[in-house]
């Protein structure tokens, strides 16, 4: 199956305008194998098809690449490091750091980072509001959690100029009225996903 798997993940980046090299494509694929076999065990996920697993989780996680910029990174309620290790495999020059309350994807993580050698890639199993790591350029959440909470939760842990990231479905309208004091909507984007049924938005937030 993987040369399916290769094709797939191959042709969905190239509609996303996103060039893999050789490296990233093998390392994209190796992690790929590592979800679905420890899901098995482990329940990592609930996208139990393979070819789902990419696009739903690999392609999603990639098509924010075009706006991460250089600074350090977090990946709050990251699970089993999405978008995390993606974006790892694909910018090897940026450092990331997940964090999960969840010891079973923490875990797996680790084991992601140790086979395939992502040194750029520190991993913290514990709660956002427990962290004390940071500051952080760049804060990224998927499906993690309403907007007010992914701020108030994590805005101890970002830089001052720096930007929270939130990947969501819908265009969340009533969650950007509901924003906290001294924070303010940046930039919003609406993602093409390649086989992909439903809306997807990247918001950019910042302080106000």
């Amino acid at each position: 199956m993987t040369d399916a798997f290769k094709e797939q993940l191959l042709r969905q980046a190239d509609a996303l305008q996103l060039a893999v090299d050789d490296t990233q494509l093998q390392r994209l694929l190796a992690y790929h194998a590592l979800l679905m076999k420890w899901n098995q065990a482990y329940n990592l996920t609930a996208v139990r098809d393979p070819a789902e697993m990419i696009t739903r989780h690999l392609i999603d996680s990639l098509s924010i690449l075009p706006w991460i910029g250089s600074g350090a990174l977090l990946d709050v309620g990251s699970g089993p490091g999405l978008p995390g290790i993606p974006l790892a495999i694909m910018r090897p020059e940026l450092q990331v750091t997940t964090l999960d309350s969840n010891g079973k994807k923490t875990r797996f993580q680790q084991q992601v980072k140790q086979e395939l050698g992502l040194d750029n890639l520190q991993i913290i199993h514990g709660r956002v509001e427990a962290c004390k790591n940071g500051p952080y350029q760049q804060i990224v959440s998927r499906a993690f959690a309403s907007l007010a909470d992914m701020l108030n939760w994590t805005g101890h842990l970002c830089a001052e100029q720096g930007v929270f990231l939130a990947m969501k479905g819908l265009y969340p309208e009533a969650e950007l009225e509901q924003l906290p004091p001294g924070y303010r909507l940046l930039a919003s984007h609406r993602l093409q996903l390649p086989d992909t049924e439903g809306e997807r938005h990247l918001l950019i937030l910042g302080r106000a």
